[in-house]
């Protein structure tokens, strides 16, 4: 971490997390879709 981020409010890193978490799941999802769409049309 930087120095930085020790000042950070613990709800805000934990906001990050779950942004970053969602945001990964989405993108895999919608990976899966695609390739569901794409092997069977």
């Amino acid at each position: 971490m930087a120095e930085g981020d020790v000042d950070t409010p613990l709800w805000k890193r934990l906001g990050w997390m779950v942004a970053l978490w969602g945001m990964s799941v989405g993108v895999l999802g919608v990976v899966a879709f695609v390739i569901r769409w794409w092997l069977m049309p």
